[in-house]
């Protein structure tokens, strides 16, 4: 047993104390984001918006997304990552504590719509910071770290948040939301000031390529769009379905989108550090993950048992695991041939358009064909996204060896002069 705690253990050290202050930013922060998992439930029970409503609402809260992340790349390449994350964080705390107040559904559309456009300014100039305060060598592991710290809050989150909606009702959440987004900005300006912290990795291209020129970024991102669609499922649709199929309370449903966040919290790191000292590229570990979400989505019409829930979140949960870790580290390495912000906001819009699209897509397909065929779609979508990441392998191989051969020949030349 100790020998396997120091094992686990080691798998954190050499990354910097930077990005251990940014993690904890990011678990103060995402512990009180209870209020995303259990949205859809709160606009159809206690607002008493259609499920139609609901889809078009989660349209706005991926447009503002979208919007926010593109504004986010931006000002971080303008005015520094560290502004960017310090007003986001702030303005996205009274945000959020407004939000409750809002009861019609245009008015709800544009509230959902403004704080997702002031939070998801955060997430580029998060990836920049990360970056900047990892090792080349780290970046994997610091990825990993900030995602524990996400899943560690997640975990925490809607178990907690099922326990306050019924001890007090769903307008607590938006509070302890919005106070968890104050307290991370004040953590946020007295760790990590640009006039104390160190710059590991500082990247300067003098002429950046842009990042809607680079073909296999552009490809990757399209992959990470239908990745993103398909994964949304689970905190939009998939409450809906463990509710009204299964007859799940709100405590349970909270507990079992738990154990994906405790999972990856004791899993992950571990994880990660032994697929990097494994044969297989980052792309072939996106490609195993793609397989293992869309499988979580197929097993669901296999059986009535509610057993076979956990075993779909099981699935997901470690497709998630391989996925995100090794995609952020891709997009990452792609970022240093051009600026760094505009790379990271085009990841992060790939996901903030997988939200306007993927959750009303899924809540109208519900209401339309069912959930059993609702799965079959968003299997097919995993399936896409398997055969473009497919095909990004095998465009950045001819790419290598097209380098190699030039590189060969350049040398055949120089040994003739």
């Amino acid at each position: 047993m100790k020998t396997l705690i120091n094992n686990y253990v080691n798998t954190f050290k050499g990354l910097s104390k930077e990005v251990w202050w940014l993690a904890l930013i990011t678990l103060i922060n995402r512990a009180g984001t209870m209020v995303i998992p259990f949205l859809s439930l709160y606009l159809t029970k206690s607002l008493g918006f259609t499920v139609s409503n609901v889809a078009w609402i989660m349209s706005a809260f991926g447009l503002g997304s979208v919007v926010g992340s593109w504004l986010g790349g931006k000002l971080t390449d303008q005015i520094g990552y560290y502004k960017v994350m310090c007003y986001s964080l702030i303005s996205t705390g009274i945000l959020f504590i407004a939000l409750q107040f809002l009861s019609t559904f245009v008015a709800f559309c544009i509230g959902i719509f403004l704080v997702m456009l002031v939070a998801d300014t955060f997430r580029p100039a998060m990836f920049v910071a990360l970056s900047a305060y990892s090792k080349p060598e780290n970046k994997t592991r610091s990825v990993t770290l900030i995602r524990l710290a996400i899943n560690l809050g997640f975990s925490a989150g809607p178990a907690v948040g099922g326990l306050i909606i019924t001890s007090l009702g769903y307008g607590g959440l938006f509070w302890v939301d919005g106070i968890t987004c104050i307290a991370a900005t004040l953590v946020l300006i007295n760790v990590l000031n640009p006039k104390t912290t160190k710059t590991l990795d500082e990247v300067k291209v003098k002429n950046p390529k842009s990042a809607y020129a680079d073909k296999a970024f552009l490809m990757f991102l399209v992959a990470m769009l239908f990745f993103g669609i398909v994964f949304l499922q689970y905190f939009s649709t998939m409450p809906i379905y463990y509710k009204d199929v299964h007859f799940l309370t709100e405590l349970e449903i909270g507990f079992l989108l738990g154990m994906n966040g405790f999972l990856i919290f004791v899993f992950e790191m571990p994880l990660i550090k032994w697929l990097e000292n494994t044969r297989f590229n980052k792309t072939s570990l996106m490609l195993f993950g793609a397989i293992l979400t869309g499988l979580s989505f197929l097993i669901l019409n296999l059986s009535g048992w509610v057993g076979v829930l956990v075993i779909g979140m099981l699935l997901m949960t470690f497709g998630e695991m391989i996925a995100f870790p090794f995609s952020n580290a891709f997009a990452m390495d792609r970022a240093k041939k051009g600026n760094q912000g505009e790379y990271m906001a085009l990841y992060s819009i790939a996901f903030s358009i997988a939200h306007i699209f993927g959750h009303n897509m899924g809540l109208q397909l519900t209401a339309k064909v069912g959930f059993d065929n609702t799965w079959l779609f968003i299997t097919a979508l995993a399936a896409v996204c398997v055969f473009l990441l497919v095909g990004l392998k095998l465009y950045l191989k001819a790419k290598k060896k097209q380098k190699s051969s030039f590189i060969a020949i350049e040398d055949e030349e120089i040994l003739w002069i």
